[in-house]
């Protein structure tokens, strides 16, 4: 994947877990363009031409998801794994 511009950190993803707005924007714009990845796809034209584009309902389903899913983020298996990286 290459370098990463926008890193998810401990402390951003403690945060979002606790539900803070800044942090929870974060872990979006990380995921942007794996969402976007996501939500393309690809529709055959009468002309037989393929039309591909973002479906922004679907975008913003994968979207709502996510936001519904990292209150449940293992926060203590974080913390131990970054504990033993710390360690190395």
């Amino acid at each position: 994947m290459g370098e990463q511009q926008n890193p998810l950190t401990y402390e951003i993803i403690k945060a979002a877990v606790a539900g803070e707005k800044w942090a929870t924007e974060k872990v979006i714009a990380h995921y942007d363009s794996y969402i976007e990845e996501l939500a393309t796809v690809k529709e055959k034209q009468t002309d037989g031409s393929v039309r591909t584009f973002v479906d922004e309902d679907m975008k913003q389903s994968i979207i709502l998801k996510l936001l519904e899913k990292i209150p449940n983020f293992p926060l203590e298996e974080a913390e131990r794994i970054a504990e033993t990286d710390e360690g190395i």
